[in-house]
């Protein structure tokens, strides 16, 4: 319940901030357009661990199940207020960033698995 009402009012603030005319260089892809995180956040598609690595050796299902720590940048939020001005975000959309194990919130859009993450919890980008 607490995500289907986190979703409403983030698909609000979409509405809002697009009437408002916000940065459109924000903009979703299709399938997950009615997100856009808020503040100081980043939504991740995390990147899927493969069964077989590069030399060919399988991985068991236990190395395959443990959460990923890599992902690519879907969408950013406006930047974080500190001291009334704006400070603007590190990452953009389309960043592969490294990010803290722990520290973010999966949710679920249309059967894929994405996580929202605050920048601060951002470890690196991989260039």
């Amino acid at each position: 319940m607490a995500i289907t009402v986190f979703l409403a009012l983030l698909s609000s603030f979409h509405i809002i901030a697009h009437t408002l005319g916000a940065n459109q260089t924000n903009e979703m892809p299709k399938k997950t357009s009615g997100i856009v995180p808020l503040g100081n956040r980043v939504l991740i598609d995390p990147v899927t661990i493969d069964q077989k690595t590069a030399s060919g050796i399988i991985l068991p299902d236990s190395a395959r199940q443990e959460k990923p720590e890599q992902g690519k940048v879907v969408a950013v939020g406006e930047g974080k207020f500190q001291d009334g001005a704006l400070t603007p975000m590190t990452v953009k959309k389309g960043d592969t960033v490294v990010f803290s194990k722990y520290g973010y919130d999966e949710i679920k859009i249309d059967e894929k698995e994405y996580y929202i993450i605050e920048e601060d919890k951002i470890l690196g980008i991989v260039k």
